[in-house]
């Protein structure tokens, strides 16, 4: 199987636009060129504008096209780049032509996948793109593309090499004599495997985090029945999304919209009230609700300032508290870190919002220096932290295993690269990618 032949797809969005990109892949691309330019020479990296015909001589449409010459492009191989109107019925016309020129269209991810086999990129630069390709907010992006770019695999390749030069160094304790080898080398790289342990712990500890930035923060409003979550709710959105009443246990469902709060991604979720329920719906709609908190980043608890304030000692860190419908109130005890609101005036929203900003400024300042773990990284990063580990619990003297557990340490390192893979994660990594990517 030839892992080079021609490939097409339509790398900008479906549908109707004033533009339509097509990306073109394959070896020796250039008299295909120069046959869609009508010319007979053309550079690399020119854009060229062409009456773009079909294997009949026929119109197809007017272009711009540039051609990059392997190896120095996306994938690795020679690429043609289509810049067309963007009719369906244009695109539809142009992917028959490379049809008839013995192209067939891409699979999702193929040009990476083309890119990765050319070491043009790692599997944590490709986490990366799809990140990017996926990112809705500002912070998303500048996540997303430091992975892209190349940042984690620094970080990822930095510790794979120190794991490969501890493991040789281990296994030449048993081989060499003591004074052939640096002065107290056992002691040295069990100090290195200890650090490593420690900065990988760090970045699995940091996984939270990441994933909030780059899938969203997940807040849950919970609370007592009727203490006004689902007024605050849409006061918060700026729209009634949520149904508004007195009556309480209204809520028996999670409502949940996504927003931007300072740049990051917020799922916002209203939740069923909390009380001792007796309608099976509503006791789904409550064991909803717990499921919320538990995997809530920040958790928004409401009470109402009719009510008794239930406040703990020790708040939670994630925890953010507010009393609702202090319009209705007599008095506002002065409790710190308390927020007072009235979804039905507006008074304390702006306040809530900004405390709801710094919660998840905090959170994700824990993740600005560490490498961006995913679900597929997660589980290796944990395999190696266990190899490290059982390598530093081994007898002080039994050297081949401590060589063993950090060789073991570097090939998860090496499957989160890409250096040492198999089939179904390069499909699973791949498959994130739309076609033309």
């Amino acid at each position: 199987m030839n892992n080079n032949d021609t490939i097409f797809a339509l790398s900008s969005g479906h549908g109707k636009s004033g533009v339509a990109v097509i990306r073109v892949s394959g070896d020796d691309l250039y008299n295909l060129f120069l046959q869609i330019t009508n010319r007979k020479s053309a550079d690399t990296r020119h854009a060229y504008f062409a009456n773009f015909r079909d294997t009949s001589g026929d119109l197809i449409d007017q272009v711009i096209a540039v051609y990059f010459a392997a190896p120095h492009s996306f994938t690795g191989t020679d690429i043609i780049e289509i810049y067309s109107h963007g009719a369906p019925a244009v695109v539809n016309k142009i992917f028959e032509y490379f049809r008839d020129m013995g192209g067939r269209m891409a699979t999702p991810g193929e040009f990476s996948r083309r890119a990765f086999y050319n070491n043009k990129m790692d599997l944590t630069d490709v986490d990366g793109l799809a990140a990017l390709l996926d990112a809705q907010t500002d912070a998303q992006r500048k996540s997303a593309l430091a992975s892209m770019l190349g940042g984690d695999s620094e970080i990822y390749n930095a510790w794979r090499h120190q794991m490969i030069e501890i493991s040789a160094y281990a296994a030449a304790i048993l081989d060499y004599a003591d004074d052939e080898l640096p002065t107290n080398i056992g002691d040295t790289i069990r100090k290195k495997t200890k650090k490593l342990y420690d900065e990988i712990s760090t970045a699995i500890s940091h996984h939270a985090a990441v994933r909030a930035i780059r899938s969203g923060f997940n807040i849950a409003l919970v609370g007592r029945t009727n203490v006004g979550k689902s007024s605050l709710f849409n006061a918060i959105l700026g729209a009634n999304r949520a149904i508004v009443s007195d009556i309480p246990g209204t809520t028996r469902d999670v409502v949940s919209a996504t927003l931007d709060i300072g740049g990051y991604m917020v799922n916002l979720s209203d939740t069923a009230g909390i009380r001792r329920a007796t309608d099976t719906i509503e006791k789904i709609g409550i064991a909803r609700t717990k499921s919320e908190i538990e995997n809530a980043d920040i958790i928004i608890n409401v009470q109402s300032a009719k009510n008794k304030i239930q406040i703990p000692s020790h708040a939670a860190p994630n925890t953010i508290y507010v009393i609702n419908k202090s319009d209705a109130a007599h008095t506002t005890p002065n409790i710190r870190g308390i927020i007072y609101t009235s979804a039905k005036t507006g008074t304390g929203i702006k306040k809530l919002i900004t405390a709801i900003n710094k919660k998840i400024s905090a959170i994700a300042n824990t993740a600005e220096s560490s490498v961006a773990v995913n679900a597929r990284t997660r589980g290796l990063l944990s395999d190696a932290a266990t190899e490290l580990n059982s390598a530093l619990n081994a007898p002080v003297e039994n050297y081949d295993i401590f060589a063993e557990h950090t060789r073991r340490a570097a090939d998860a390192i090496g499957k989160i690269l890409g250096t040492i893979t198999a089939n179904d994660v390069l499909d699973a990594t791949f498959s994130q990618l739309c076609l033309g990517k």
